[in-house]
């Protein structure tokens, strides 16, 4: 089964500052006057987008979400898929638990981000941030075990 990734961050703020800068340089050269020195356009430009680049790094780092057969990871934290409590999660697709303290850091949930509540086999319940709950719930509900049905059979054919 392939794992599931939701990435935490994109690049698309590095690019759209590269081509703001671009613009600018553009602009620079063609209007009228003293150019602004190239050591200063060098400089600013990798202040700038060494700066825009470690945000978006860092957001990928670690607001990642990944679900594989090892278990559920959010940056460096993880949680085993044997510690994940099945009953509550087949329970639950959606809403915050208020209080509950977000997987992978942070005080609260980062910008653009819902908080699916998974409460652990000791009992804690923790905020996954996902930007799509469903895809995240589905995800990890085909890799939890499934929950014997007393409906489809399984108690035998002798009767109760």
């Amino acid at each position: 089964m392939n794992p599931y990734v939701e990435p935490g961050g994109s690049w698309r703020p590095f690019w759209l500052v590269a081509g703001a800068l671009v613009i600018f340089l553009v602009l620079d050269l063609a209007s009228p006057g003293p150019d602004i020195p190239v050591l200063l356009w060098l400089a600013a430009v990798a202040a700038v987008l060494g700066t825009v680049a470690v945000g978006c790094l860092s957001a990928r780092r670690v607001w990642t979400v990944r679900v594989d057969a090892d278990g559920l990871a959010v940056g460096r934290e993880r949680v085993p898929l044997a510690d994940v409590d099945v009953d509550h999660l087949r329970a639950v697709d959606s809403g915050v638990d208020a209080g509950a303290p977000v997987l992978g850091g942070g005080w609260s949930l980062p910008r653009g981000r819902t908080g699916l509540p998974l409460k652990l086999a000791d009992g804690r319940t923790v905020l996954v941030p996902t930007r799509d709950p469903a895809a995240l719930h589905g995800a990890l509900a085909d890799r939890l075990p499934q929950a014997p049905d007393d409906a489809s059979g399984s108690r035998g054919t002798l009767g109760p």
